[in-house]
């Protein structure tokens, strides 16, 4: 069994005490006029040897107390020295990654530069979901995340509305109002599990702070936003969480002949409340189709900028198999604080996996704000 720090230091004391009462013993013979020549020179070859030991272990103690507190200035430095706030929060999402990835205890310093409200040091772990720090662009995106509300807040309500009036009949949209009355006009979200998982080689962890949290920001980042994709535009949602999909909640479908004449009818059948800030949320390859039909033979309007040719603000999900057309502002996602990060060993490459436990919840807090085409 290798000797830690400890079991040297503790045969140094050992040794030295060895050695000290054989010098002792010496001296006291070399006083002795009847002590026999042979005695003392056994000493001496005793106080050699014991001092040939004590000199290896001194100096294979030296070398292990200065790795121990390089160690520990490597382990410490990036956090306590980082004087940058980005910086220390880089330095201390390398270190938790690290940590976790190689079954080590996260440090509390760690834990204290993610936010440690939740006992776990993960508040700072989920990547821009809401905030701006990405260093590299996801492989995947969620185009949902330039319209819809994003939030991370534990056991969430919110209203329904925004607003109201003392008068009881101030909503215009009949459909809203029944709608309200049948289902609240408070919003509560729940807690969906879900995980994603990260690979990281040996040569990731050895890289520079930046270069892995660069790595594991993007892997998160495009992991939650596949996951937010897929939950609000499953056709066929998960027992339940059909609430979370467009497809899947109830959310009144429009038809007409073709999905271009779909996509004008839903935005003239919004109430004009919605219909003022509506988006249309569809495939490229959709788009394509009503072009080439719309354009007869010429080019120009392979040209024009989608709103101008449906009408409305247009995001490309392939995802969204039939056009989506509302209002998102009334699409919510809300992530609950709470994370857990762990590890897992993908035996076929070797790799570890940094994994991540999180807890989603998608409202769409007015079905009336929102119209799906389809063709008939």
């Amino acid at each position: 069994m290798a000797k830690t720090l400890f079991d040297v230091k503790n045969d140094l004391v050992t040794i030295g005490a060895s050695l000290a009462a054989t010098k002792q013993d010496k001296l006291a013979k070399a006083s002795d006029p009847e002590a026999k020549i042979e005695d003392i020179k056994a000493l001496e070859t005793k106080e050699s040897s014991l001092q040939a030991r004590f000199d290896i272990l001194q100096k294979e103690h030296d070398q292990m107390e200065a790795d121990q507190k390089a160690s520990l200035d490597r382990d410490r430095s990036p956090i306590s020295d980082a004087g940058d706030p980005k910086a220390k929060v880089t330095a201390a999402k390398a270190a938790l990654v690290r940590a976790t990835v190689r079954g080590e205890r996260v440090t509390d310093d760690v834990r204290a530069a993610l936010g440690d409200n939740n006992s776990t040091g993960g508040e700072k772990i989920l990547p821009k979901t809401m905030t701006n720090e990405l260093l590299h662009e996801p492989f995947v995106k969620n185009p949902l995340r330039g319209s819809s509300t994003f939030t991370s807040v534990t056991n969430l309500e919110i209203p329904r509305i925004n607003f109201t009036l003392d008068d009881d009949d101030f909503i215009a949209d009949t459909e809203t109002a029944n709608e309200m009355e049948a289902v609240g006009d408070v919003v509560t979200f729940g807690r969906h599990k879900f995980k994603v998982f990260v690979p990281v080689s040996e040569t990731i962890l050895a890289a520079t702070d930046t270069n892995l949290v660069q790595t594991i920001d993007r892997g998160l980042e495009s992991g939650l936003a596949a996951k937010e994709k897929k939950v609000a535009f499953a056709a066929a949602p998960k027992t339940g969480e059909e609430h979370m999909s467009f497809y899947g909640s109830g959310v009144k479908e429009v038809t007409a002949s073709s999905k271009y004449l779909a996509i004008k009818k839903a935005i003239a059948d919004l109430h004009e409340d919605y219909r003022e800030n509506a988006t249309i949320y569809m495939t490229y390859s959709d788009y394509m189709d009503i072009i080439e039909i719309l354009s007869n033979g010429t080019t120009n309007l392979y040209s024009a900028q989608p709103e101008q040719v449906l009408g409305k603000p247009v995001e490309f999900c392939d995802s969204a198999v039939d056009p989506v057309v509302g209002d998102f502002q009334y699409s919510h996602f809300n992530y609950d604080p709470e994370v857990i990060y762990d590890r897992d060993k993908n035996v076929r490459t070797g790799i570890w996996d940094f994994v991540l436990t999180a807890w989603i919840d998608h409202q769409i807090k007015l079905k009336s704000a929102f119209r799906i085409a389809k063709k008939s």
